[in-house]
């Protein structure tokens, strides 16, 4: 398989592109990355002799149509996806997540090109903390954030053009990813680098928002999963029953870490901050047969936690210009 990777200098493309060096040698693998903060070079070092690596925008549409010219099939992970960021500054959230979108839609259907859409929970919305329903395919959109929002307006221009012009594509919508190369502007990389630097961590309010987490390996093993299986025009959800609430993360952080169980400082809450996401997985896993490798949470953070005091050299030149920006934010 020819395959074309958006956005796999990210956090989860990268891990999508180690995985699949790893265990599927013969795909030819194209990454197609902007380079900004959040994508880096050096997330795929360990592959770079395996894999072609294009810096360029998803949004230019002579740039993507060459490459999908050239691709059996897309995956497209590209995305602004920084909540506090989009709350700043809406407008790259509209040209990579709309844009950016559009210009691949228009040429998979032009090549005739085999589509999936990296997609997050957050374009349902958020659920009470009492609440025991999950988000399932049929779950109405309710963005809260500009992130959200144009995230869940990509996600509508993928199911028309499946629907308008027949194009073959699938979405996924994933709860909340952690695990190596990811950003330590991201809740719990930035734990647990703090810690490692000595800091208390910090936490959003009184840290009772609800997020249902899972590794990105498992994440990246299902997006393989509906990849290949996955019926045409179908919205599958991700997730691996890992709920948890912001204060319990921080909490088993610090257990983990050797400290203790209140070693945090809670900040000002965020603008809009969205109460609980839980995902219903059970279409994933009775139709294609998925499961996770993770079987609980502290299991894969211990995975994590092992993955950044190994791997310094990679995080440490963004830290502090992240917590400088934090800091301007009183957070």
């Amino acid at each position: 398989m020819r395959l074309l990777v958006t956005g796999g200098a990210g956090f989860i493309g990268s891990n999508f592109v180690h995985q699949t060096v790893r265990e599927r040698p013969d795909t030819q693998v194209t990454v197609l990355d902007a380079l900004t903060y959040a994508g880096d070079r050096a997330s795929l070092d360990p592959v770079a002799e395996a894999i072609r690596l294009v810096h360029g925008d998803v949004a230019d549409r002579e740039l993507v149509d060459g490459l999908v010219g050239e691709a059996d099939a897309v995956v497209h992970f590209a995305a602004e996806s920084h909540n506090d960021n989009s709350l700043n500054d809406p407008s790259p959230f509209v040209r990579t997540n709309v844009e950016g979108t559009f210009s691949l839609l228009e040429a998979v259907r032009r090549h005739d090109v085999r589509y999936h859409h990296i997609s997050t929970d957050e374009v349902y919305g958020d659920l009470e903390l009492d609440d025991p329903a999950k988000f399932t395919p049929q779950t109405p959109y309710n963005p809260s954030s500009p992130y959200s929002a144009t995230k869940a307006a990509s996600d509508l221009l993928v199911r028309a053009w499946v629907r308008s012009f027949g194009v073959r594509a699938t979405i996924s919508n994933c709860s909340n990813n952690y695990g190596p190369f990811q950003h330590v502007e991201k809740f719990i990389p930035r734990q647990i680098t703090n810690i490692i630097d000595g800091v208390r961590p910090k936490l959003y309010g009184t840290g009772a928002n609800v997020r249902d987490w899972i590794h990105v390996s498992d994440h990246n093993d299902a997006v393989w999963t509906i990849l290949e299986r996955g019926r045409i025009g179908e919205t599958y959800l991700i997730g691996a029953d890992g709920e948890q609430s912001n204060k319990d993360v921080v909490a088993l952080i610090c257990e983990l870490m050797g400290q203790g169980p209140d070693a945090y400082d809670l900040v000002s809450d965020r603008p809009g901050h969205d109460l609980r996401y839980a995902i219903d997985a059970s279409k994933l896993r009775d139709e294609l047969g998925w499961r996770p490798r993770f079987t609980t949470f502290r299991d894969g953070l211990v995975d994590t936690i092992e993955w950044y005091r190994a791997n310094e050299a990679w995080w440490r030149p963004r830290k502090a210009a992240t917590e400088a920006r934090y800091a301007q934010l009183g957070r």
